[in-house]
């Protein structure tokens, strides 16, 4: 459903990010231990010293990772009370900022950015056009646009995924960033909870009640395997000739 924000029809809300924070920062920190999508980033696309958009960034978790060696980070976020608590995060880390946007009007200039990345916010493939013409006209050129998103393919979070949302085919999903120039890697990480009653907390604010009481029993343990897919596709560098 769409939810109007700030003035705009274009903004889809997070409910678990904007309901749950609290939730939401124990599943930040749950996911990902081996830093697997961080060790592919670093190999798709280099930000070392330059200018990196983090869109869609949240409570600013991923911030201050681009931040140790980038130039500059600013992190775009349409909901308010989610900038202010990226901006706390920041505090005043040289070179990072924060905000208030949507993807699809990035309050930036024109080819002023190296590599814009997203995570966990285009997994429906079509109907993301918008702000994949924002990121292109942000960067600059050989800039690099990276997705991040869930691999609803891979079990067992693929499953109940998809046993919430019956209607979404990932192959389609593959399909429509594919046709739009981009390239796949498939990353299978680990997340690692304290807690059974973390790894329940996080299950519930990402499914529905009857899906996330299944996962509950399904999940084995501390920890479970979950799939992404990270997408990259870079801004030409000169004229592209059909």
């Amino acid at each position: 459903m769409r939810a109007r924000l700030h003035g705009r029809d274009d903004v889809l809300p997070s409910p678990n990010l904007w309901h749950w924070p609290e939730v939401y920062a124990v599943e930040n920190r749950a996911q990902d231990v081996h830093d697997e999508i961080w060790r592919v980033l670093g190999e798709l696309c280099d930000w070392r010293d330059r200018d990196v958009v983090d869109v869609g960034c949240g409570d600013g978790f991923h911030l201050p990772r681009f931040a140790e060696t980038a130039r500059t980070v600013v992190g775009v976020e349409p909901y308010e009370p989610l900038v202010r608590r990226a901006e706390q995060r920041i505090g005043e880390l040289p070179g990072a900022s924060v905000i208030n946007g949507s993807a699809q009007r990035l309050p930036l200039a024109d080819a002023s950015a190296d590599v814009v990345h997203a995570r966990t916010a285009y997994f429906f493939g079509p109907g993301c056009e918008p702000g994949l013409r924002e990121a292109d006209r942000v960067l600059r050129p050989g800039g690099a646009l990276v997705i991040v998103d869930l691999d609803a393919a891979h079990r067992p979070y693929g499953d109940w995924m998809r046993a919430d949302l019956p209607s979404y085919d990932p192959a389609e999903v593959e399909k429509f960033f594919a046709l739009k120039g981009f390239q796949c890697r498939r990353v299978v990480t680990e997340w690692r909870f304290d807690s059974r009653d973390d790894l329940a907390a996080v299950l519930r604010i990402e499914f529905s009640q009857r899906v996330a009481e299944r996962a509950v029993a399904e999940a084995v343990g501390l920890s479970l395997p979950v799939g992404y897919r990270v997408h990259v596709r870079r801004k030409p560098t000169g004229l592209v000739v059909p």
